[in-house]
Order: structure tokens, then C-alpha cells, then sequence
């Protein structure tokens, strides 16, 4: 088919930040690194003339002069190296990674229990939401302290990183300079001292004469290894450089985020709770105020009613009369008959003087009649 596309025919794919740009844009190939070549143009002249003046003293075939030769630098390029390697390794940046962590908890895990949200701490009681702020602000200063104390400590570090750095410069000078001169030493030997000794070995053929051409390649290939241990330990200087830039700027990021802790954060949290209890107290006054209107309507109320009322029993009062109709009613009929009481007590009492005076009579002549016969009897008892 005339429209069937072709593997073979597929082009690359391709990206690009310019939509109108058809070139196409291709992986980049590995460029081959050119060796970076040792020489003396790295030294300042006077560095030079030193190296020229130290060459002349090396003695190739001296084998305590080989076998030390440079280790005086190479020990400390390696008690160097084991400090920045201790400094990696004990520089525990997780420690100051979980303090901020536990530091973000603490304030995120403020109010976990209760609300969802900053918000939800104005559901409480200013004096719950007091409690629970001076737990968390206790919490947050000792994470406080402790993160002041760390940036001490990498503030230092930052500036002991600094010193090891030029002194790594200057290992890594004397390393080169060591090299330097040693080649230097070697390429005279193998150029100017062991070519003649080659070649009285081979003109008179004793053995001596070749077994001391063969010492002197021995020990120009023994300091030729020692060389290459000088320049291995070289390239461990060189490593160790952006080693060091690296931890400084590790340091150097912890550094300005605790800072942007204490300075930014901490400070931030402190102004969002004052604003948190100040809101509470804002509410509670409210509250108060809702309560106070409540309880003034209400009194209003009540005291509507209790006028309402005494009004209508004042007015009824008024168009009361001094005595009541059923009070004179009862009072007058309490009179009449207290008044027809007294009418028959008097009755009575007529009626019993009567019959008194007619006992008094009859008492009276009963009296009269006894004194008589007493009078007419005492004669007759004297004759």
C-alpha cells in the first residue's frame, strides 16, 4: 500500500521547546576527555625552582629514599580524607530532618483530636485552648533549642570544612610538586644514567656490570610504582574538593532552613495562636454580651407583665368603693340580728324579773306566814 508506513522509514523521535524548529534533536554522544597532562605550568616560578632544586636531591637508588618518597603528604592527604569522611559520616542530617518533622507535627497535631483545620480551635474554651498552647509551645521551645544548638554546630563545621579545603589546595600542591620531581628524577636517570650502564653491561659482559643496569631499571620501575601510588592518592585530593563543597552545602541548607524555623516559622505559629485566643476572647465576649441581652429582653418581659398585671389590680382597686355591698349587707344583717338578739334577751329578762317577783312575793309571804306562826306560838309556850 502507497500509504503504509515503513519502519524503516520512521523518523527519530525528537523533543523540543520550539514548535517550530524541524531540526532534529539528537541524543549528545560522549565527547572523549582529553588525559589531563602533569606539568610544570601549574606552578608559580618559584614553586618550580623548588621542584628543579628538590629533583637534584633524590637518590633513585637509595631504597628508604623510594619507599618514603612523598609519604609524608600521602599521610596526610589520608588522615585528611579520613576526617572528611568522618564529617560525612557523622553529620546525621536526618536528626535535623526528624526535628523539623517532629517540629511540623507538633504544630500540625495541635488541635488533631478535637477539629479538622486551624479554625476549629475557636470551638473551645480559651482556657482549654491557653492549656493546650503552652503544652505545645513548651514542646516547640525545647525543638527550638536543640535546633539553635545544631546550627551552632554546622555554623562551625561550615567554617572547619573552609580550613580543610585550603588545606586539601595545599596537599594537593605538595602531592603535585612531589610527582613532578620525581618524574623529573626518573626521566634523568632512565635518559642520562641508565643508558651508559646498559651499555658498559653489554660492552664488557660481566655480570656485575649487568646486574647493576638491571638494579638501577628495578629501582627506577619501584620509584616509577611509588609515582603512580603519588599520583592515585593525587586524584583522592582532587575528589575530595567538591566532597567537601558538598557537605558545606548540605550544612549550608540545613543551616538556612532552621533558620527560616526560628525566624520565620516559630514566629508565624506564635502570631496565628495570639490571633487564635484573641478570636476565643472575642467569642466568649460575645457570648457574654448575647447572654446579657438575652437576660435584659427577658427581665424586659417580666417586667412588662408584672406592670400589665399590677396596672389592671390598680385600676380595679380604684373603682372599688371604701366598703364593699356585701360587706354592708353582712354587716347589717349582723346588726338586726344582734339587734332582734338583744330584743329577745331583753324579753327574757322581763319575763324572769316577773316570774322573780312573783317567787320573791310568794318567798314573802311564805316568810311572813312562818315569822307569824313563830310570834303566835311563843305565848302559849310561856303559860
Amino acid at each position: 500500500m502507497a500509504d503504509e508506513i515503513k519502519l524503516e522509514t520512521m523518523p527519530t523521535p525528537a523533543l523540543t521547546l520550539d514548535p517550530f524548529d524541524e531540526k532534529r534533536i539528537t541524543a549528545a554522544e560522549p565527547k572523549d576527555v582529553e588525559p589531563v597532562v602533569l606539568d610544570q605550568s601549574i606552578l608559580t616560578p618559584e614553586e618550580q625552582a623548588m621542584v628543579n632544586n628538590f629533583a637534584a636531591t633524590i637518590d633513585v637508588t637509595d631504597s628508604q629514599v623510594v619507599l618514603q618518597y612523598g609519604a609524608a603528604a600521602q599521610n596526610k592527604i589520608s588522615s585528611f580524607s579520613e576526617n572528611a569522611l568522618n564529617s560525612v559520616r557523622t553529620k546525621d542530617m536526618g536528626e535535623i530532618g526528624e526535628m523539623l518533622t517532629g517540629l511540623v507535627t507538633e504544630l500540625r497535631g495541635f488541635d488533631a483530636q478535637e477539629s479538622k483545620g486551624f479554625f476549629g480551635l475557636f470551638k473551645k474554651s480559651a482556657t482549654k485552648l491557653k492549656a493546650q498552647y503552652d503544652d505545645a509551645a513548651k514542646n516547640v521551645e525545647k525543638i527550638c533549642t536543640a535546633l539553635e544548638s545544631h546550627q551552632v554546630q554546622l555554623m562551625k563545621d561550615i567554617a572547619l570544612l573552609d580550613e580543610m579545603y585550603k588545606l586539601n589546595l595545599t596537599y594537593f600542591k605538595e602531592l603535585s610538586m612531589y610527582i613532578l620531581a620525581g618524574k623529573q628524577k626518573l626521566e634523568e636517570v632512565r635518559t642520562t644514567v641508565l643508558p651508559p650502564m646498559q651499555e658498559r653491561a653489554k660492552a664488557s659482559g660481566l655480570p656485575e656490570d649487568a646486574q647493576a643496569a638491571k638494579d638501577m631499571d628495578d629501582m627506577c620501575n619501584r620509584f616509577e610504582k611509588k609515582l603512580h601510588d603519588l599520583e592515585l592518592t593525587r586524584i583522592i585530593s582532587i575528589q575530595m574538593a567538591p566532597q567537601i563543597r558538598l557537605v558545606q552545602s548540605n550544612d549550608t541548607m540545613m543551616t538556612e532552613k532552621i533558620q527560616s524555623t526560628l525566624v520565620n516559622t516559630i514566629p508565624l505559629w506564635k502570631s496565628q495562636m495570639v490571633l487564635a485566643l484573641g478570636l476565643e476572647h472575642s467569642r466568649q465576649a460575645m457570648e457574654a454580651q448575647r447572654q446579657v441581652s438575652d437576660m435584659t429582653n427577658e427581665l424586659l418581659r417580666k417586667n412588662a407583665e408584672a406592670l400589665k398585671t399590677s396596672t389592671i389590680e390598680t385600676a380595679k382597686e380604684s373603682e372599688r368603693g371604701i366598703v364593699d355591698m356585701e360587706t354592708l349587707k353582712h354587716t347589717n344583717e349582723s346588726l338586726i340580728s344582734t339587734l332582734d338578739e338583744v330584743l329577745r334577751i331583753q324579753d327574757e329578762g322581763r319575763q324572769r324579773r316577773r316570774e322573780a317577783e312573783t317567787e320573791i312575793g310568794r318567798l314573802e309571804g311564805e316568810l311572813k306566814q312562818k315569822l307569824l306562826e313563830l310570834h303566835n306560838g311563843k305565848p302559849e309556850q310561856k303559860a
